[in-house]
């Protein structure tokens, strides 16, 4: 409702980071278009607490982090299970 919007903040770069749970028809509908607009302006973007918790806890860690396929990690499980990948 009104302006500015969020989908008006997202394009204009303004948002950073979204949590966005929704409840009933009317947010669950406008939870579609801030979607795609975060997804277009490369906007990260959570559901629901335990997802924003848990990306926010990665702000904690300081200089890059690494990155694994989920084969990469699948693997590593497996070795320490002694299992084969």
């Amino acid at each position: 409702e009104g302006r500015p919007h969020i989908v008006d903040l997202i394009k204009n770069g303004e948002i950073a980071y979204i949590v966005n749970t929704t409840e009933g028809k009317q947010a669950i509908g406008d939870s579609f278009s801030i979607r795609r607009e975060a997804l277009q302006h490369r906007v990260v973007y959570s559901t629901t607490l335990t997802g924003a918790r848990a990306i926010l806890g990665t702000l904690d860690h300081q200089g890059p982090q690494p990155v694994w396929s989920l084969e990469e990690l699948h693997g590593e499980i497996a070795d320490k299970r002694g299992n084969p990948a």
